[in-house]
């Protein structure tokens, strides 16, 4: 174990405090990798650069050097740290359960954090210019069309506390669709000043402002809700995160505003036959919700797409650090989508519809919707008989 490491006891009781973890925290679990190779066979991008330092076996070789001092943390690392997905199929299929993204964020942090650019990417996260330009996109909105949802509020309401995430404050579409689906629901919607989850934050290294946001919103998530919903499969998966390491907090009900909607009684009635396909986003932590919602909707033909749960290729940072491996993934995505034939292509990431939007570049394509959205413009909303 490296100096100054913790144990992973010490570190579950600390994490729920914003303990700032270090690479040498992680020395036990990148020293567990037995280099089976089994990373290799889930990387897409591997698959697509045969490139070993593409997977979490060839990273952890490295930085094995870096925590034994044979090598310093560079530019040249930083773009192999930066030549991944953060899609987390490695860690689902690793025989040691090694958390890779979280190792990888921290050695991100540890180099960029006394860069120049990285001073920069701090101070706009910051919440001082984070916050205030998303407060002025909330005041845009809410002059034209943001409207609350209506309802009476009683003790035998289901209880949904909202988790809005950035990009419906950017763009509500999905948030106002949302609400007029719920408008059919005998729900009580509660909303709470929320930060942004902290998945740009992680992805730039910045762990300070992570842990500062996961504090805050941790705060906010505390309460006596039935459920806690998201319709962002990244802010979904960053609230269950917030729990990941915590014995000392009690994880409460968070999921995706589908799954609520699957589990409910009640039926979508298309007057015009479509067919629609879906492309599962990386973080969506389940899609067992798919079928069960689209069979309640009348006139509605699902089609699976070849590969539908494979990483989109945008993958926010990713795009920006590697254009020309994210738009070879975007088309080959855009191709599986567009040979299902389907009317409608569905799913439920704002930044995954920016990566399918961007494989069907300058090409005619179907229209690309949260699935939220696509329920919303449903004919009717009616109890299920």
């Amino acid at each position: 174990m490296g100096e100054g490491a913790v144990t992973r006891a010490q570190r579950d009781v600390t994490a729920g405090e914003g303990f700032m973890k270090k690479l040498s925290d992680f020395a036990d679990d990148i020293n567990k990798c037995s280099k089976c190779g089994k990373c290799q066979e889930v990387c897409p991008v591997y698959k697509l650069t045969g490139n070993d330092c593409a997977v979490s076996r060839g990273k952890f070789v490295i930085l094995q050097g870096v925590l034994k001092g044979e090598l310093k943390l560079s530019k040249t690392i930083e773009k192999y740290l930066d030549l991944c997905l953060k899609c987390g199929k490695c860690k689902d299929f690793c025989p040691s359960d090694i958390d890779v993204c979280e190792i990888f964020n921290t050695a991100k942090h540890e180099y960029v954090k006394n860069r120049p650019y990285g001073k920069i990417t701090r101070f706009l996260q910051s919440s001082m210019v984070f916050n205030k330009i998303l407060n002025t996109f909330q005041k845009i909105n809410g002059f034209f069309n943001h409207q609350p949802l209506k309802q009476i509020h009683n003790d035998k309401k289901i209880k949904l506390l909202y988790f809005k995430g950035c990009a419906n404050t950017i763009n509500p579409k999905s948030e106002i669709a949302m609400k007029k689906v719920l408008s059919h629901f005998d729900v009580e919607l509660i909303e709470q000043d929320f930060e942004c989850c902290g998945v740009p934050f992680l992805s730039s290294g910045n762990l300070e402002r992570y842990e500062e946001v996961k504090k805050h919103n941790i705060e906010l998530l505390k309460g006596d809700y039935n459920y806690i919903i998201t319709d962002c499969a990244s802010c979904e998966s960053a609230l269950k995160d917030y729990y990941k390491n915590t014995k000392d907090l009690n994880e409460p009900n968070i999921i995706n505003i589908c799954h609520f909607l699957a589990i409910q009684d009640k039926k979508f009635i298309f007057k015009k036959h479509l067919k629609v396909t879906f492309h599962k986003p990386c973080h969506l932590k389940s899609d067992a919700f798919l079928k069960p919602l689209l069979s309640r909707c009348e006139n509605i033909e699902y089609i699976e797409a070849k590969d539908y749960d494979e990483c989109c290729g945008f993958a926010g940072e990713f795009a920006i650090r590697n254009p020309k491996l994210s738009m070879k993934m975007t088309k080959q995505k855009a191709k599986n989508l567009a040979d299902t034939g389907a009317d409608v292509i569905l799913t439920a990431c704002p930044s995954c519809i920016i990566g399918i939007h961007q494989g069907f570049l300058g090409k005619k394509h179907s229209k690309i919707m949260n699935i939220i959205e696509f329920l919303a413009r449903a004919d009717k909303i009616i109890q299920n008989k």
